[in-house]
């Protein structure tokens, strides 16, 4: 599929795109540190909607990969879904504090432990920018997911205002620069580090992922957090990777 009928295709209106959303998600990355409970429970409430814009999967089974501590899955199982979360670090899921919830799995997205086609919901938001061959889980999250089911991947992208994450902006200048700088400042190393468990993602990556691969129709390929109707500037190379927050894409399985 050419590029720009990857941008072009769409399977429905956007859920609530609004001016008002985008700033009220954007605002809600002031708190990713030092309130995460608020933030991924904002993040999760309306990952909910939108996802549901693509797909009634109640009763569907749901593997959030790099689901984290837990808090999305209050959010998809009270939609319906039963919900399976993968991490890479023990310590990433025992962050709510208590025990790590059932239906939790330790393994790597990029070697998803699931048979072939047994998911009826693939679901990975803001994990893809964290691992070194983000393609690579990708392809995996097709792979896992049933004939007809939804693949859901949503990454920050590299080139916008978050895509150094707590070092940013200064990762324009440089991600190691941007993690000496915040070493410098705080005492202390980035969470999220350069070249380590931060990778530079851009959109072009995306586009070229999603219409090279073969096993999934693209239904949408969306900036995240912008209002509908912005979405054009994904049309624009250079420009679309400095005004996209975060990409989406949403594939359905052949």
């Amino acid at each position: 599929m050419p590029q720009n009928d990857v941008v072009a295709t769409r399977s429905r209106k956007p859920w609530r795109a609004t001016l008002r959303r985008s700033f009220r998600l954007l605002n809600e990355f002031r708190f990713e540190q030092p309130d995460p409970e608020r933030f991924y429970t904002a993040i999760a409430e309306d990952s909910v909607g939108q996802l549901a814009t693509y797909v009634d999967a109640d009763g569907g089974l749901m593997l959030d990969v790099g689901g984290g501590p837990g808090y999305f899955r209050d959010a998809f199982e009270a939609s319906g879904l039963t919900y399976f979360s993968l991490d890479a670090d023990a310590g990433e899921l025992a962050g709510m504090g208590g025990d790590i919830a059932e239906r939790t799995v330790l393994g790597s997205g990029m070697q998803l432990p699931f048979r072939d086609a047994c998911l009826d919901v693939t679901y990975s938001s803001n994990v893809l920018e964290h691992v070194p061959q983000p393609w690579t889980m990708a392809d995996e999250m097709v792979r896992v997911t049933k004939p007809g089911g939804l693949v859901f991947i949503s990454y920050t992208v590299w080139f916008g205002p978050w895509g150094g994450h707590e070092t940013s902006p200064w990762h324009y200048l440089g991600g190691a620069r941007a993690a000496r700088r915040y070493r410098r400042k705080h005492g202390k190393q980035p969470k999220n580090l350069f070249g380590t468990s931060m990778f530079p993602v851009t959109v072009k990556a995306g586009l070229d992922w999603a219409a090279n691969q073969s096993s999934a129709e693209v239904l949408d390929v969306i900036p995240r957090y912008n209002p509908w109707w912005s979405h054009w500037l994904l049309r624009v190379p250079v420009l679309r990777e400095f005004v996209t927050w975060n990409l989406v894409i949403v594939l359905r399985k052949r």
